[in-house]
């Protein structure tokens, strides 16, 4: 299971990607476009998602992926509960949200 450490440096790995204060919670961005929250004192993140990306995840981990319950949700953004999350599919996840700031993008092969 993926910790807070995990998240922000598996978020960080992402090209280009930055770490900045929003609304006093950590936002991840590129190019000052947001992909991901963090809210430490909830244990959880929010990831930006297309809206089919986002029900699909939703379904495949229920009890760790969610709609945000507002209209933000309705957008694709999900509430993530990274501590239930295993490294490598947190790592997914993340490229996920990434691509929707940066759709153009291909990650290089591993």
């Amino acid at each position: 299971m993926s910790s807070l450490h995990d998240f922000k440096s598996l978020a960080l790995s992402l090209d280009g990607a930055k770490e900045q204060i929003h609304h006093d919670k950590i936002a991840f961005t590129y190019r000052s476009k947001i992909f991901a929250t963090l809210n430490e004192k909830e244990s959880r993140s929010t990831l930006k998602f297309l809206p089919e990306e986002q029900g699909m995840l939703c379904k495949v981990h229920p009890t760790a992926i969610f709609p945000v319950p507002n209209k933000w949700g309705t957008y694709g953004w999900a509430h993530v509960l990274y501590q239930e999350i295993k490294p490598e599919i947190l790592l997914e996840l993340l490229k996920t949200a990434y691509l929707s700031v940066r759709p153009n993008y291909s990650f290089p092969e591993e």
